[in-house]
């Protein structure tokens, strides 16, 4: 059973280590690095080649670039696992917007340095319920420069990323849709998805969980995800 992770913004492999330590020790399990310098669908494409075939499970960012994989090179992927994902801005005025709010975020980044924007960063309502101490802010601080941060905010955002929910009914393997309870927006998000999916798609909420419910709750979504691997026969 191969089983691939792929990480959000501005977080590392290492950010999805708790949830490996908490999936079947006899599956092979691996974060993969968000490749560098290439544009969205690039960047997925890049992911699938160094991933491989298997189960893809992406959080955030990463899981809209699991999704594109998933949508342009199937081959790669077995089962989708998107967490506290979308398939991008619905409107074109909600992508010009994200994308002139990303620019703004990669200039203050390259105007304050790495510290300041991080800090910043964790601070959004989004992340409200991330503990401090769960956040990795020295792996994040470690495992990335200005330059790549600011890339990923410019290109792989999601003003950049074009938007794919007419193409979510081309999904023909299992999919899970998850999010974190205390993230409404996102749960709300996580049904239009495996709405729009159809019936392959499943939602899980995970309670007492927000946004990053990989880092706030690593044991309960590996749960989620192992359950929903067996279930859908993807493990045999």
């Amino acid at each position: 059973m191969r089983v691939r992770l792929v990480p959000g913004f501005s977080n590392t492999a290492v950010s999805w280590r708790a949830v490996e330590r908490a999936l079947p020790t006899d599956w092979d399990v691996q974060a993969i690095e968000v490749p560098d310098g290439l544009d969205f669908t690039g960047t997925a494409d890049a992911l699938g080649h160094r991933g491989g075939q298997g189960v893809w499970v992406g959080y955030s960012m990463g899981a809209r670039l699991a999704l594109r994989l998933a949508l342009d090179n199937p081959r790669f992927v077995d089962g989708l696992a998107l967490v506290s994902g979308t398939a991008g801005s619905r409107t074109a005025g909600e992508r010009e917007a994200r994308q002139a709010a990303d620019e703004r975020q990669a200039q203050e980044l390259e105007r304050d340095g790495m510290d300041v924007f991080l800090e910043r960063w964790l601070d959004q309502r989004l992340f409200e319920t991330l503990p401090r101490d769960a956040a990795m802010l020295d792996d994040r601080l470690r495992g990335n420069t200005v330059q790549r941060l600011a890339h990923q905010l410019r290109e792989l955002g999601q003003g950049a990323q074009e938007p794919v929910w007419d193409r979510l009914g081309e999904l023909d393997m299992p999919v899970l849709v998850v999010a974190g309870g205390y993230d409404r927006a996102y749960s709300e998000t996580a049904r239009r998805l495996a709405s729009a999916i159809g019936a392959n798609a499943e939602v899980r909420i995970v309670d007492r969980a927000g946004h990053a419910l990989h880092l706030e709750q690593p044991a309960a979504l590996a749960h989620e995800v192992a359950s929903w691997i067996e279930a859908a026969g993807l493990s045999e």
